[in-house]
């Protein structure tokens, strides 16, 4: 066992030092690819494409350009990586007051001047309602899922989602629901 464990010491050492000299040379020039290819925080995808080349060591052929090779197919799978989620996620934008040209009020404006709306009225529900509100509507969880979560039965939680379902409709008058 021990023999093992100091047969793989200067093993372990060599991929370090390997390791070592290919940050050393190529994490510039890695950081100049993802920066020029448009990734946001290059930095970071830097780190991680070295991060993906330690495990692959070993196994490494082809000399310092296996290695810068190597490197660079890692590098371009996270850029296509990047420009995919950023593909699917909505472009961030700041707010500006001064500069919106809307002609009519907000929805969050109208919400607000509402005195708190649908939120004041959940707060007037009892805690079992609004934890089976929060979980089946908000959450979106099944019927099976609030049961687990709230330790009852299925045909439970339908009863107590259905009498809190009533008791909010109680409690919004009938302008607040067809405005």
């Amino acid at each position: 066992m021990r023999n093992d464990r100091e047969q793989r010491r200067p093993q372990r050492d060599a991929h370090a030092l390997v390791f070592t000299t290919a940050y050393r040379r190529f994490a510039p020039v890695v950081l100049g690819y993802l920066r020029a290819r448009g990734v946001e925080d290059a930095e970071a995808v830097t780190q991680d494409v070295f991060l993906a080349l330690y495990p692959r060591l070993a196994d490494l052929t082809g000399g310092i350009e296996g290695m810068r090779t190597l490197l660079f197919s890692i590098a371009h799978a996270r850029v296509v990586d990047h420009h995919r989620s950023r593909g699917r996620s909505p472009q961030l934008v700041e707010y500006v007051p001064d500069e919106d040209l809307r002609t009519t009020g907000s929805a969050e404006d109208a919400l607000l001047a509402a005195g708190g709306g649908v939120l004041a009225h959940l707060a007037e529900l009892s805690d079992e309602h609004r934890e089976v509100l929060a979980l089946r509507i908000v959450a979106d969880l099944s019927l099976e899922a609030t049961a687990e979560v709230m330790q009852r039965s299925p045909g439970a939680v339908k009863q107590l989602q259905r009498r809190a379902l009533l008791a909010l409709r109680d409690r919004i008058p009938a302008r607040e629901v067809l405005a």
